[in-house]
């Protein structure tokens, strides 16, 4: 599947802008985390998910696979839990009113905690070391939306891989609030869904022009191979 194609004028105003067309392809492994955005039941499990993203299926073997390489290389593996509470009716009052009654309930059956939709897909490789954070916005970065920009400083980790879903939403808002942040932030590009290949895609350049890096999977892995070989 063709998951990204970056036009040649972007690149030139990126290499332009940045000297090279990948800014953060010599990160450091040990600090380096993979951060797996709402890789949960409640999008993908279409008997009880309330915002199904097939697509999110399909990308499941490449967030494994860089799971295991960060791992590997010294870094940090965060799952990420998208989560409804009562507070969120009140203090993110704004989306519920955007919702309709039926789709309010809905959000709130799949996405509370004790729910199946809430739990993280069967098929992903969780092991033991890594971290489970919860958030309770878009972004995973955003002041106040959970735990995670501590739990990454306090680890020494400046560099973020962002994958999940959905590309265009939680992903990209975090990936913009990571760079904003202060954090290194590439969009992993076969490793992020969307409902449509068109919103992917139109989500991943406009993160690329201007707020980070973009790779696809087998890149990064060869990046963190390299790096660690070079050490040695």
């Amino acid at each position: 599947m063709n998951w990204l194609d970056i036009p040649a004028a972007m690149t030139a105003r990126v290499i332009e802008r940045r000297g090279k067309a990948h800014a953060f392809e010599d990160l450091d492994p040990a600090r380096t985390a993979l951060i797996v955005v709402d890789l949960q039941n409640g999008f993908m499990d279409d008997a009880v998910g309330h915002a199904v993203c097939p697509m999110a299926r399909e990308i499941v073997p490449n967030v494994n696979r860089l799971a295991a390489a960060v791992r590997a290389a010294g870094g940090h593996v965060v799952w990420i839990k998208n989560t409804f509470n009562e507070r969120s009716k009140v203090e993110w009052s704004v989306l519920e009113e955007m919702a309709t009654p039926a789709r309010r309930a809905m959000r709130a059956a799949a996405m509370s905690e004790g729910t199946k939709g809430h739990e993280l897909w069967p098929a992903l490789e969780v092991r033991d070391g890594d971290s489970i954070v919860k958030k309770y916005r878009f972004s995973a970065f955003l002041p106040g939306a959970s735990k995670l920009p501590d739990l990454l400083r306090a680890r020494g980790l400046d560099t973020v891989l962002i994958t999940g879903t959905v590309t265009n939403i939680c992903c990209e808002s975090s990936a913009r609030d990571a760079m904003m942040s202060n954090f290194k932030t590439i969009m992993v590009t076969d490793a992020n869904a969307a409902m449509t290949m068109e919103e992917h895609r139109a989500s991943l350049l406009a993160f690329y022009n201007v707020f980070g890096d973009v790779m696809d999977t087998d890149f990064l892995i060869s990046r963190l191979t390299r790096t660690l070989a070079r050490a040695a």
